[in-house]
């Protein structure tokens, strides 16, 4: 290959590498919240009402405000919240991230939470917003800032004994079972004390406002962070469907998975049949008094805890497409977005996204073909240092080796800045990645087996590493073609 071509292919992985962080940078958290919301005075107005709750919100109508952040956009939010709220005095909350800011406000607790396994700081933040949102009566309103992430780093199992270990255990398990996000996180919301609309649950009787960056499809808001406060319309019966599915049963940890057997395991909150509560069967010496709750109650209580929920949506995979679209388009591309891979197998996806994008420059030489969501990876191996975006492009590089001389190049790389168990956001590859791998001593498909792809795609150079970009919008995939 002449240099030339060699000088072509690294400005198109810039080219690439400009549009994605371009795409990132322009979900401006701060824009959105003035798009969506305005404070005036001590009135909240809702911009782009979508039918949940009032147009405008009284503050001085409450005399408390709790405000409960979680996610890895939780800083950010919270940071914007409180910039534009010019009534503070009653307000305290708890704010849970992957990273703590390194500036606090006093009145909130903050907790560094796991991801993507819970970690203690995961207990304790879920804890302690219980706590909180359990003082909460009709004169409190509350805040609830939800992105991506909080699956693990805000969690709580619903059987108190449950271990944390066993809890990571549950997690990981999940993670490489293939599954996709919305069945991962129907287990989850059924397993924990605080998904599936439990932490709405908490607070019957305040008033919420749910704040959103979602990092899942639209049409499933209730899987975000597994819907802490989202009524769930998923069951006990598809919980045991889905251990059948994926064979779950016999790997679960022993406490997990008596939890999961019980005949009475309880319905997460939502439209659909009802059972009392849950209540762990304790030894003697631990019970408590419990008030007794029929299931009558239980469904007025829902429905009073639903009620006045108002759900806006900030920003989503939406505008990080058509934030990537208008970059795309101002680079002289022709551009087609295809979103139908969605929550696919991460080689199924590379095969059809590839067999469309070769189509497509056969009539547009100039081409970028956008794809938004996230893939599913099975592991049946301890993983190497890796992530679904890394796995995609190596399996992508594989392919491209077959157009050796064409201006090529495959992008894939999370929003939230980390791809799986790595520091890196994703990788780029092109028709020479497999050649120059083989130079440094690696074997793709070697690599691809073990889960491996990061220290291939670092020692090349073609590793995308933004750091934490403070957002989780989902992954973004760009399928570049120049002409020779």
């Amino acid at each position: 290959m002449t240099p030339v071509s060699e000088l072509a292919l690294e400005t198109l992985h810039a080219t690439a590498t400009e549009i994605f962080t371009g795409a990132v940078e322009a979900c401006n958290i701060a824009s959105a919240f003035d798009r969506r919301i305005r404070f005036e005075g001590d009135t909240l107005h809702r911009l782009l009402p979508d039918g949940s709750g009032p147009a405008d919100i009284k503050l001085s109508s409450y005399k408390r405000i709790f405000v409960i952040a979680l996610g890895k956009a939780a800083g950010p939010m919270l940071d914007t919240l409180l910039e534009r709220m010019s009534r503070r005095k009653s307000l305290r909350g708890i704010c849970c991230s992957n990273q703590l800011p390194r500036v606090r406000n006093w009145r909130f607790r903050y907790f560094e939470g796991g991801h993507p396994l819970p970690n203690e700081d995961s207990f304790a933040a879920a804890r302690a917003a219980l706590a909180m949102v359990k003082k909460a009566r009709k004169d409190t309103l509350i805040f609830f800032l939800i992105s991506g992430g909080g699956s693990a780093m805000f969690d709580l199992p619903l059987d108190p004994h449950v271990s944390i270990d066993d809890t990571i255990a549950f997690h990981q398990l999940l993670l490489a079972s293939g599954a996709p996000i919305g069945e991962i996180n129907t287990l989850r919301k059924h397993f924990s004390a605080v998904k599936g609309g439990r932490l709405a649950m908490a607070a019957p009787e305040a008033a919420k406002v749910s704040l959103l960056l979602p990092d899942v499809p639209l049409r499933s808001l209730d899987a975000l962070s597994s819907g802490p406060t989202s009524p769930d319309h998923s069951t006990v019966a598809d919980v045991r469907e889905l251990l059948a599915k994926y064979d779950l049963g016999p790997k679960l940890p022993p406490s997990i998975r008596a939890f999961f057997e019980r005949e009475d395991l309880p319905e997460s909150p939502g439209n659909k049949g009802w059972r009392p509560p849950f209540f762990p069967r304790l030894p003697k010496a631990e019970a408590v008094p419990l008030r007794r709750v029929t299931a009558a109650a239980t469904m007025s209580g829902e429905n009073e805890a639903f009620r006045d929920s108002v759900f806006e949506i900030l920003l989503s995979s939406h505008d990080l497409v058509e934030n990537a679209r208008a970059l795309s388009q101002k680079a002289g591309f022709h551009v087609v977005v295809d979103n139908s891979c969605d929550d696919w197998d991460y080689a199924d996806a590379a095969r059809y996204l590839l067999e469309r994008f070769h189509a497509l420059r056969s009539t547009h030489p100039r081409l970028c073909l956008i794809s938004v969501g996230e893939l599913t990876v099975k592991l049946d191996r301890i993983p190497g240092a890796g992530g679904r975006n890394q796995q995609f492009v190596m399996e992508c590089a594989l392919e491209l080796e077959k157009y050796a001389g064409e201006r090529l190049t495959v992008l894939s790389a999370g929003s939230d800045g980390i791809d799986g168990n790595t520091q890196s956001a994703g990788a780029i590859a092109d028709p020479t990645t497999v050649t120059r791998a083989h130079a440094f001593g690696f074997h793709l498909k070697s690599s691809l087996a073990a889960f491996d792809a990061c220290p291939m795609f670092t020692a090349l150079g073609d590793a995308v590493v933004t750091g934490p970009t403070g957002h989780n919008l989902r992954d973004l995939r760009l399928l570049i073609a120049e002409k020779a």
